[in-house]
């Protein structure tokens, strides 16, 4: 295994590629035991891999597993039982991904197929080549070495890059840092019509932060009674 900038985050490499040559994405992740099930790559162990307690999500690059658990869980609990899936997985043969026919509106996996949905004036055109060819040559590798993966989600009117990061890199308090510093000083830097950069979130990632911060209100709340009493 492998540490990643996040602590609740792990890279798994089982010494084999998780995703076949030939695969149209550079990465897979599930956030839900549905997405293991769901058209148009499901996976058998990713299912076996959410079962396990504390698991939050599994992320497959092209030949490692990243595994983010929960802050509670401790990965004395974790790591042992991942562990032995993935290399049961290995030892059998068994494919980590399949791929079915995915039908209209069914909600799938994450993937850089997504890339495709970009959002942006076909008279950027020229700009959204150099911004994805940045993505590419120079900042996927490192995001890649920690764990994650990074999409292109669009590049609007006032010259911001939307951005999505994946993997090891999707929860961590680092994630904002880590678009802000590195990401968005490389792009300003070769390509002047950028301007900045923003991460954007799903809809579940939104609800998970409100309520995130409603808690720590709550909690600094409380603190102060307690400073007070």
């Amino acid at each position: 295994t492998e540490p990643t900038p996040n602590t609740d985050a792990l890279k798994f490499k089982p010494n084999t590629n998780v995703l076949p040559d030939s695969f149209p994405s550079t990465f897979l992740e599930y956030t839900t035991p549905r997405s293991t099930l769901s058209p148009p790559h499901p996976s058998p162990l990713a299912a076996e891999l959410m079962n396990v307690d504390g698991v939050r999500s599994v992320f497959y690059g092209k030949d490692y597993i990243t595994i983010t658990k929960d802050a509670a869980t401790p990965w004395a609990h974790v790591k042992p039982e991942v562990f032995s899936l993935i290399t049961e997985a290995v030892t059998n043969g068994k494919s980590f991904v399949n791929i079915v026919q995915a039908k209209e509106g069914e909600e799938g996996q994450g993937s850089s197929a997504s890339e495709a949905d970009a959002v942006y004036d076909p008279a950027d055109q020229e700009v959204v080549d150099m911004i994805l060819e940045l993505l590419e040559t120079r900042i996927r590798p490192a995001i890649q070495e920690d764990g994650g993966d990074i999409e292109f989600r669009g590049f609007d009117a006032e010259g911001q890059v939307l951005l999505k990061l994946r993997g090891a890199c999707r929860t961590c308090d680092s994630s904002t840092v880590t678009l802000k510093n590195g990401i968005e000083s490389m792009l300003m830097h070769y390509i002047e019509e950028v301007k900045g950069v923003r991460q954007v979130l799903d809809p579940e990632e939104e609800i998970a932060m409100a309520e995130f911060a409603k808690f720590e209100e709550k909690l600094k709340a409380k603190q102060g009674v307690e400073a007070t009493a």
